[in-house]
C-alpha cells in the first residue's frame, strides 16, 4: 500500500501525532533554554477546508532575543556558555560614563540603549547626591528568565534614592523616573554600603 492511501492517522496527521510533535519540539527547544508559550497544536477549524499532508504545527510570537536563540538551536549550534558577570568599579565621575556605556555595550554583543540608560543614570545619582569622585561598583548580568540585571553600589548607605515626580520645568530629578519607565522593577538594598538595582527583559 503507497504511503498515500493510508489512513491520515497513520501518515502522522492525527492531532495525537502532532501533539507528539510538538512536545519533541518544546523539549529539544528548552535544552537550548527556549520557551515557547504559544507553540500549539493547530485546530482544524484554522486550517479550513486544507487538508494538509501532516498536522499543522504553529510557532507563535516571540521577541528577538529568543528568536535567536531558535535560530541557533535549529542551525544546531551549541548553546553559548553563560558568561561571567560584566564587574567593573570606577571612580564616579561624569567622564567615566561614556566608558561604561561601551563596555556595557560589549558585555551584551547587542544594542542596549535602556541598559546604558540605567547604568548611566545610577551612576549619575551617586555623583549627584553622594559626591562626585566616590569610588563606584558597577555590574550587569543576563539572569534566569530573559532578564538583564544591572547593579551600583557605592558607601554611602544612607543617601537612598527617592522616585519623586518632577516639575515640568525641571532641570534635575528625572533620573529614577526613566529608571522606573525603562524597566521591569528597581530597588535598594542597605548594608555598610548601598546597592541600587534594576531589571530589563533582554531584547526590549
Amino acid at each position: 500500500m503507497s504511503s498515500s492511501k493510508l489512513p491520515s492517522a497513520q501518515r502522522g496527521n492525527s492531532v495525537y501525532d502532532t501533539t507528539l510533535c510538538v512536545d519533541d519540539l518544546r523539549e529539544a527547544l528548552s535544552a537550548h533554554g527556549i520557551t515557547l508559550p504559544s507553540l500549539q497544536v493547530d485546530l482544524p477549524s484554522f486550517a479550513g477546508r486544507y487538508e494538509p499532508p501532516a498536522g499543522l504545527v504553529a510557532l507563535g510570537n516571540c521577541n528577538t532575543a529568543t528568536a535567536r536563540k531558535l535560530a541557533r538551536a535549529l542551525r544546531g549550534e551549541e548553546r553559548a556558555p553563560d558568561r561571567p558577570t560584566l564587574d567593573v568599579e570606577v571612580v564616579a565621575v561624569p567622564k567615566a560614563l561614556q566608558g561604561l556605556r561601551r563596555t556595557v555595550r560589549r558585555y551584551l554583543e547587542a544594542p542596549c540603549a535602556d541598559v546604558q540608560l540605567c547604568v548611566t543614570e545610577l551612576v549619575g545619582n551617586v555623583i549627584r547626591h553622594v559626591g562626585e569622585g566616590v569610588c563606584v561598583r558597577v555590574r550587569v548580568a543576563r539572569t534566569d528568565g530573559g532578564r538583564i540585571r544591572v547593579e551600583v553600589t557605592d558607601p554611602e548607605a544612607k543617601a537612598v534614592p527617592v522616585l519623586l515626580p518632577a516639575a515640568d520645568d525641571a532641570e534635575a530629578g528625572r533620573g529614577l523616573a526613566l529608571i522606573d519607565a525603562v524597566t521591569l522593577r528597581w530597588g535598594v538594598e542597605q548594608g555598610v554600603e548601598k546597592t541600587v538595582w534594576c531589571e530589563l527583559a533582554e531584547g526590549e
